[in-house]
């Protein structure tokens, strides 16, 4: 898959999820995963996902990728601080 300029999808891998005649529910949920843990770490995936959510239900609400933004925003986890002790002692 080619890259993209959409700092949200940089792989190009929700925007290719919406070209692929007959996705269903199982394979965009694969994608999905793909995208998530493809985003740069310093990345805000709420933000991301919400922004791809907001471009994409407006042109193919019906789409079961969609359905999976949806769900990824409804249960996406608030950010929180990861290192612990040994990333303060630093």
């Amino acid at each position: 898959m080619a890259r993209s300029d959409d700092p949200n999808d940089p792989k190009g891998l929700i925007r290719e999820a919406y070209r692929i005649d007959g996705i269903a529910l199982p394979e965009c949920r694969s994608i999905f995963l793909d995208w998530a843990l493809s985003l740069p770490q310093a990345s805000d995936q709420k933000q991301a996902l919400a922004a791809l959510h907001k471009v994409y239900s407006a042109q193919q609400a019906d789409h079961p990728m969609t359905q999976v933004l949806h769900e990824g925003l409804q249960s996406a986890p608030s950010p929180r601080r990861r290192g612990g002790w040994r990333a303060r002692a630093r």
